[in-house]
């Protein structure tokens, strides 16, 4: 009973921090720009391979993210203060509705226009499965220290490649039911839950890193 309690919890945590700086509903934009000339068919297929070739990218990050620790001595605390310090300007640019640089560059926006397949770059990577995202998931990684806690990550990555596909192959309708305005209240909506993420992510860290100072 316990094991399916933490299970559920640390799902709801896991999908909602990662559901908020995937943001497949922020991706929609450059996606819709980027296939403006293809096919139907061809845009669902590239929303299809994005989508779980970017739950493959976090899905690696969540298992081995213990061992890069490890590898380069990085300790948790410097992991938290850094990453939330990466979401919170994130954060920041989404509460403003524009497309972070850390999600993607104006100059990889260009090339994806004029490439014939933008499954893998730049869809994939980096605007579904950018630094933030896989920062988050080393993050939580770490913080599992069960395995129900370890599945609801793995769980949780799923769930939400399988909506950034649904979102991406209904790009166009949603264009048209939200509207840019209705879609940047979205984002400045995830925007807002992601600056507490972060800010959540720093406190934790410093005061893992200095007790004393934060007692």
């Amino acid at each position: 009973m316990i094991r399916v309690q933490s299970f559920y919890s640390f799902f709801i945590i896991a999908f909602s921090a990662i559901f908020t700086i995937v943001n497949p509903l922020g991706a929609v934009p450059a996606f819709l720009a980027m296939s403006a000339h293809d096919s139907k068919q061809k845009k669902e297929s590239m929303a299809w391979r994005a989508a779980w070739i970017s739950c493959g990218v976090l899905i690696v990050c969540a298992a081995i993210g213990g061992f890069l620790f490890r590898f380069f001595g990085i300790t948790l605390p410097a992991l938290k203060i850094a990453g939330g310090t990466l979401l919170f300007v994130i954060g920041m640019d989404m509460l403003n509705a524009r497309q972070s640089r850390a999600k993607g560059t104006l100059e990889e926006a260009e090339e994806g226009v004029d490439k014939d397949d933008i499954a893998v770059f730049p869809l994939a990577i980096p605007l579904l499965s950018g630094p933030g995202a896989i920062v988050s998931v080393f993050i939580l990684s770490d913080k599992a220290k069960t395995w129900p806690e370890h599945v609801a990550i793995y769980g949780a990555i799923v769930i939400v490649a399988m909506a950034s596909y649904v979102v991406l192959r209904e790009a166009g309708h949603l264009v048209k039911l939200l509207g840019q305005i209705g879609m940047n209240v979205f984002t400045r909506l995830m925007g807002l839950i992601l600056g507490a993420i972060a800010v959540q992510f720093i406190l934790d860290g410093l005061r893992e890193a200095l007790p004393g100072l934060l007692a």
